[in-house]
């Protein structure tokens, strides 16, 4: 999907990041050779005043410049409120909605935001492999699925000649690598599914700029999405501290680190992340050309807590 191994994430556009800011980071990421923008029709409901959309509608008017033929266009749906779930009634709708705010006239990868138990798998394929055929979409993608659940949806798709989904968006990144690896990374090598992950960077935990546990205490929604990660204390914090090391022995800073492992994991086409100014992005571009030696790929794979 992107010619650059690193894919940009939509989510601070129009939340953390205005307009003007957004439209200079799309305009570096493509510029330096990124091709991928991916976003979702709920970025960013949470903002207060917010409703989803924000991130779609941003993109949309950078869109509009002319710009749609530099990228690969990614969104998704199923957790926009008022639009939640995969009914095709809902996907029908969703789709629209998001076409109308990126001011395009089809999404070329469009994901299945959320699992949706309370729909039958085989109707929520059938709802997408016909905006397939409607042209409003190129290809499908699973974001947040099971390993089980990802392999009944290409099972169901290539025995009814629907359209066959063809990556996978898990969450996946250095301290977060369970059930990823167990459960998730087997299917899609074994069905030849290109994965993207996202919170590469884990909410800035692995950016470095916290070293410790009590440089996460405090208010603000950036150090509560950061302390999500921490769930195995000390082995996270070791992880984090690998990272630091690395980057201070090869000059660069951690964010490259911790987004070069990613990106050289096996079946990953490219990490995704999203930049909050213009000032965030050379990490993330620098990463796809950094390379990692095997020594440094096993000490960041196995951290010696303190």
């Amino acid at each position: 999907m992107s010619q650059l191994p690193l894919a940009l994430g939509g989510t601070t556009f129009g939340w953390t990041s205005d307009e003007d800011t957004s439209h200079r980071v799309l305009d570096m990421f493509v510029d330096a050779g990124g091709t991928f923008v991916d976003t979702s029709d709920s970025y960013s409901y949470w903002a207060p005043g917010h409703t989803g959309g924000e991130s779609e509608h941003i993109i949309g008017s950078w869109l509009a410049r002319g710009d749609r033929d530099r990228i690969v266009l990614g969104s998704k749906v199923g957790d926009r409120p008022g639009l939640r779930g995969l009914a095709a009634d809902t996907v029908a709708a969703a789709i629209d909605g998001s076409l109308q705010r990126l001011r395009t006239d089809h999404i070329d990868l469009y994901w299945a935001h959320f699992d949706d138990p309370g729909t039958p798998l085989e109707d929520t394929a059938v709802a997408f492999d016909g905006l397939v055929r409607a042209g409003k979409v190129r290809q499908i993608g699973l974001s947040n699925y099971t390993g089980e659940r990802i392999r009944a949806w290409v099972e169901f798709a290539r025995r009814e000649g629907l359209a066959v989904p063809v990556a996978l968006q898990p969450l996946y990144n250095l301290v977060s690598r369970e059930p990823y690896e167990r459960d998730v990374a087997p299917v899609a090598a074994d069905l030849g599914l290109a994965v993207y992950p996202y919170q590469a960077p884990a909410s800035g935990l692995l950016t470095g700029k916290y070293a410790s546990a009590a440089d996460l205490e405090g208010g603000g929604q950036r150090r509560y999405m950061a302390r999500e990660f921490l769930n195995d204390n000390d082995r996270a914090l070791a992880t984090v501290r690998v990272v630091r090391e690395i980057a201070r022995e090869r000059g660069t800073v951690a964010a490259t680190v911790a987004m070069s492992w990613l990106r050289g994991r096996p079946g990953v086409a490219a990490p995704i992340a999203s930049a909050r100014t213009v000032a965030q992005l050379p990490p993330m571009l620098a990463s796809a050309t950094f390379e990692l030696t095997v020594e440094e790929r096993d000490r960041l794979d196995r951290p010696a807590p303190d």
